[in-house]
C-alpha cells in the first residue's frame, strides 16, 4: 500500500505546457506562410495562449506548495516549468513585434527561424512524454542544441546581411529586433534541454 503516493499531475501540467507551445509555433508558421495581413490575427492568438500558458505555471507553483511528494525534484519543477512559460514567452513577443512593426515583407530568414522553432517544439512534445513515460531523454535533448544552434546560426547570418544591404535604419532595426526574439525562443528550448539532462542524471 502507498501511503505517500506521489503526485505525478506535475507530468500532465508540463504537457500542457508543451502543447501551448505547438500551437503558437504553428499560428505563427501558418502566418509567415500566409503573408503579414495573417500577423495581427496570429499575435492576438499567440497572446491568448500566452496567458493560458500563465495559468498553467501558476498551477505548478501551487501544486508545488500543497506536494510532499514529487515525482522529480521540486526545484527541477520549478525551472521546468518556468523554462517552458519562457518559450511562450519568446514566441509571444516575437508575433507581437511581427503584427506591431507591419513589416513589408516576411523574409525566408524568418519562415526558417519559425520552422526551426516549430521542430523545437516537436521535439520538446516528445522529450517530456518520455520524461513522464522514465524514457531517456538523451536524443531529444541533444536535438534541441541542435536546433538551437541551426538558429542561432541563421539570426547571425540574418542580421549581417541586413547591416550590409539594407539601407532603410528603421526597417533594418525592425527586422533585427524579430530575428532576435525568434532566436530567444530557441535559446529558451536549449535551456529545458540542459535541465532535462540534469533531470535525467539525477534520477539514473
Amino acid at each position: 500500500m502507498k501511503f505517500l503516493p506521489r503526485e505525478e499531475k506535475f507530468f500532465t501540467y508540463f504537457d500542457q505546457q508543451v502543447e501551448v507551445i505547438n500551437q503558437a509555433a504553428q499560428i505563427l508558421q501558418s502566418a509567415c506562410d500566409n503573408g503579414s495581413p495573417s500577423l495581427t490575427e496570429a499575435a492576438q492568438r499567440i497572446s491568448d495562449l500566452e496567458h493560458q500558458g500563465d495559468s498553467i505555471l501558476h498551477e505548478i507553483y501551487e501544486k508545488l506548495h500543497q506536494t510532499f511528494i514529487t515525482p522529480i525534484d521540486p526545484e527541477d519543477i520549478h525551472a521546468l516549468g518556468s523554462l517552458l512559460d519562457d518559450v511562450v514567452d519568446h514566441l509571444e513577443d516575437a508575433s507581437h513585434r511581427m503584427a506591431a512593426y507591419e513589416i513589408p515583407e516576411i523574409t525566408q530568414e524568418l519562415k526558417d527561424l519559425v520552422r526551426i522553432i516549430a521542430n523545437g517544439g516537436i521535439t520538446l512534445r516528445r522529450a517530456f512524454t518520455a520524461l513522464g513515460n522514465q524514457k531517456s531523454v538523451q536524443e531529444d535533448c541533444i536535438e534541441l542544441k541542435r536546433l538551437e544552434g541551426e538558429a542561432d546560426h541563421l539570426e547571425r547570418r540574418a542580421v549581417s546581411e541586413l547591416f550590409r544591404s539594407e539601407k532603410d535604419p528603421i526597417r533594418l532595426l525592425k527586422y533585427k529586433e524579430i530575428y532576435e526574439a525568434l532566436e530567444l525562443a530557441t535559446d529558451a528550448c536549449e535551456h529545458i534541454a540542459i535541465q532535462l539532462q540534469a533531470v535525467a542524471v539525477k534520477n539514473s
